[in-house]
């Protein structure tokens, strides 16, 4: 298997077909433990690459800054130039700061350094805003942003989990065009067969502009994997199980809907319930790249499978309707 390159919305650099997601790097767990350590964030990365994968997104509150250092210590033995890193600012780093968060000139300037040094890179690829700061004004955050791209730090900006308001973008891109500044290029909203906010008016923003559309959460938290079935009782220590928010968003009889034409589907091709919609994804004509943040070699591996799922136009629209 040999993952493709497709364009990174309207710019001129192409990326892998489907991100790798590292949000789970360096993460403690509920017993203090780390949800995936350096040794196994490597063993995963390196999955990855042997199946030509070679996008991959962090973030600098990931694990507390862990995830940034763990990629960036795989990064020390290969080519820089062979990869396109991704990363996000916006969220604390260190308590008892006033301006250690948000969007504000002097955070964005000290995160700027700190991202880069931890991932031992000169530049990143893409740089997204991890939330809007309603308390910055757009100006001066995207003034600042525009001067990591002219410096050479930055190649492209985006925004993320912005969904769904879509006046939020358009409102940071009008400025940069009438200033001269650089825009967004792309957005990472989440997106899957069951959360679907961003069709309409979000979606409609982002083919107006060219901004390409980078989805997290592609397996809405699991439940589209297939480890749920209507009127069974989930795993046991499953989210499904333990926490109430993901009960009462996602195990719902619309949501069963979804997830039983997913079933359908995958039998007829002979797949996994989590390949299929992951390849509704990627046959969308809008997503660049959905980003995939397995835990073990094993669940990185099946994700990985999706690429090589061709789905026809009616088993996409069966998906699409479901909902």
């Amino acid at each position: 298997m040999e993952l493709d390159t497709v364009s990174l919305g309207r710019t001129g650099t192409r990326v892998s077909e489907m991100a790798f997601g590292t949000w789970r790097f360096g993460r403690e767990d509920d017993t203090g433990g780390l949800e995936i350590d350096r040794e196994q964030a490597h063993r995963l990365l390196d999955t990855y690459e042997a199946a030509g994968g070679r996008f991959i997104d962090t973030a600098d509150m990931y694990g507390n800054g862990r995830a940034e250092q763990y990629v960036g210590g795989w990064l020390a033995d290969r080519d820089r130039e062979d990869f396109v890193i991704a990363s996000k600012v916006y969220w604390p780093t260190r308590d008892g700061d006033p301006n250690g968060r948000g969007l504000g000139r002097k955070h964005l300037r000290r995160q700027i350094d700190l991202i880069r040094e931890r991932l031992g890179t000169e530049y990143l690829d893409v740089l997204y805003i991890h939330r809007w700061d309603d308390a910055t004004p757009a100006e001066e955050f995207m003034r600042t942003l525009d001067d990591f791209v002219g410096n050479g730090w930055v190649n492209y900006l985006g925004a993320s989990t912005l969904e769904p308001n879509a006046w939020k973008v358009v409102k940071a891109n009008e400025i940069a065009r009438r200033e001269g500044y650089e825009p967004f290029s792309v957005v990472q909203p989440r997106y899957n067969a069951v959360n679907r906010e961003i069709e309409g008016p979000y979606l409609d923003m982002c083919y107006d502009y060219g901004i390409g559309v980078i989805p997290w959460s592609p397996l809405a938290g699991g439940f589209l994997s297939g480890k749920y079935s209507r009127g069974e009782a989930p795993p046991p220590g499953s989210r499904g199980d333990t926490d109430e928010q993901f009960i009462d968003s996602y195990l719902t009889d619309e949501n069963f809907d979804v997830l039983e034409e997913i079933e359908a589907v995958a039998e007829a091709v002979e797949a996994s319930p989590a390949q299929v919609s992951l390849a509704w994804l990627l046959t969308h004509e809008q997503v660049v790249a959905p980003i995939a943040g397995a835990r073990t070699i094993d669940q990185l591996e099946e994700d990985l499978g999706a690429t090589t799922i061709d789905l026809t136009r009616e088993q996409f629209e069966r998906i699409a309707t479901a909902k």
